[in-house]
């Protein structure tokens, strides 16, 4: 699908000196989590052994029949409607002439001309390190239903060039694929990756797909050119492929974006074409002029009837979408007061953000629960790939000692000291401190008696203190945190400590 104009000298402009502008779009692949294919009832899980989930429907063999996934239609709507596009009450499957030997039919059923929907967007949040973070619309072209193409495996090589010979796959051969075109709205490969990121994390809130770029349920291929200033033409676009993490597909737009720059700028032509990214060289390598959509010859397929949604239909199927990432992180600012940080991480995956709510349902200090999250137990859930779903500490339990912090029953010192138990096992937060004594001292008698002993017990410090070494202080407060075993009230004793050492 093409994303921008093509030209087969370097980009013009009024101004000679005006900076350059890439302008870059996306071709989304989006695998479907149903449990059979697009068109037929052969099983799609993965990592089973190579040529186990064929039939004669994936083979094209004569005599069989495509017959439309009813989940794959309903995920594809959902995920078309996450997207803000418009469902058209009318769309067709073509096929797509397409000789690969990883299609057995030697042609791809795909949308051409009348795709299930167009003309949408999302907001994108670009976070950079060192930078000022922004929102930004992209305009999404389109989204369309395909089945995906097998699997080849070069022996010899990892690529074609230098193998002795091929294997094929036909295992994910069928498999359904929601194609999301942005539009050429993006300008950096920060923009880019973080746009591809979007969209893998509404598909994953939606359910419709697991999203994992490792096994190839989320596969982007970029378009990027160059051009003088945001007024001139587009300049000749570049296909980059073979892109599996954001952090590639950010490289490779900006190895690829001065890759273009340089080469206008010493009189060379940028060439249509398909590169590949080597990420071993960190580079792109061309692999063959890009087709235009005569190449692949498109004409509606034979076999399958027309698609239509009724508007009940795509009314029952927006009414079931959760609350979307964007959504979630305007609301955790707007009316939780939670920082930009603080929302974007906690609203990174379902699971962390229902799990949050959970707990902050209860009544609990909104920011206070997001730093216990974002923080230790964020880092615990990670190290054990565990599921917030599971956790052993349930959101109620969490809570729980967040509250006996807030209500002084416990520092947040020792909230550390019990927290990996309730990690590992769950259970009452008060319950453990009362079994151990680790209640919080905030007698200020108590406290004043412990602070007179600790004052007898250094003179020299006391008398340093006095005479102008007020960082002492600091000292002290260690020392009674060390006697109280940390369960000392900070608050109330440094106010007691503060009294004694000034005499």
């Amino acid at each position: 699908m093409s994303l921008a104009a093509t030209a087969s000298a370097a980009p013009a402009a009024a101004d000679d000196q005006a900076a350059w502008e890439a302008v870059i779009g996306l071709e989304t692949h989006v695998q479907l989590g149903t449990d059979s294919k697009i068109f037929t009832a052969a099983s799609t899980t993965f990592g089973d052994d190579p040529n186990t989930h064929v039939d004669p429907v994936v083979f094209g063999l004569p005599g069989t029949l495509p017959v439309l996934n009813a989940k794959v239609l309903e995920f594809a709507v959902k995920a078309a409607l996450a997207l803000n596009l418009k469902i058209a009450a009318h769309s067709k499957f073509d096929r797509k002439q397409y000789f690969y030997p990883d299609l057995p039919k030697n042609y791809q059923i795909s949308q051409y001309d009348e795709p299930i929907a167009e003309e949408g967007w999302i907001e994108v949040e670009v976070a950079e390190k060192g930078k000022e973070t922004y929102l930004k619309t992209i305009g999404i072209e389109r989204l369309h239903m395909e089945e995906d193409a097998g699997k080849l495996v070069h022996a010899g090589s990892d690529r074609l060039a230098g193998s002795t010979h091929s294997l094929v796959d036909y295992n994910r051969a069928g498999v359904a694929l929601a194609e999301i075109v942005s539009k050429p709205d993006l300008r950096t490969g920060r923009e880019a990756a973080e746009y591809a990121s979007e969209i893998r994390r509404i598909m994953r809130y939606l359910g419709v797909s697991d999203g994992n770029m490792q096994e190839g349920s989320l596969r982007c291929d970029v378009n990027i050119s160059v051009r003088r200033g945001p007024d001139a033409p587009f300049g000749t676009k570049v296909e980059i492929k073979n892109m599996n993490s954001f952090s590639a597909i950010q490289r490779a737009c900006e190895y690829e974006i001065q890759r273009q720059i340089k080469a206008y700028e010493a009189g060379e032509p940028v060439r249509q074409e398909t590169r590949l990214w080597d990420e071993s060289k960190q580079l792109t390598k061309s692999m063959r002029s890009k087709e235009g959509a005569s190449d692949y010859r498109y004409f509606p397929d034979p076999d399958l009837g027309p698609i239509e949604v009724s508007t009940e239909q795509r009314q029952t199927w927006l009414a079931e979408l959760p609350e979307l990432p964007a959504a979630k992180r305007h609301r955790y600012a707007d009316k939780l007061g939670l920082s930009i940080y603080d929302a974007r991480v906690l609203t990174d995956e379902r699971p962390m953000a229902e799990y949050f709510e959970a707990a902050v349902a209860t009544g609990v200090d909104a920011k206070a629960v997001a730093n216990w999250i974002t923080g230790d137990i964020a880092a615990h859930v990670n190290a054990e790939r565990l599921s917030y779903s599971t956790l052993p500490l349930r959101p109620e339990q969490l809570a729980e000692m967040v509250g006996l912090i807030e209500g002084g029953a416990i520092s947040g010192k020792i909230a550390k000291e019990i927290l990996p138990e309730l990690l590992q096992q769950g259970g009452s937060a008060k319950a453990i401190v009362e079994a151990r004594g680790l209640g919080m001292i905030s007698d200020p008698a108590a406290i004043t008696a412990i602070v007179e002993e600790l004052l007898a017990a250094h003179p020299e410090e006391v008398e340093a203190f006095r005479g102008g070494k007020t960082k002492l202080q600091g000292f002290f407060v260690g020392q009674l945190m060390k006697k109280t075993g940390g369960k000392a009230d900070p608050k109330l004793a440094n106010q007691i400590l503060n009294t004694k050492l000034q005499g």
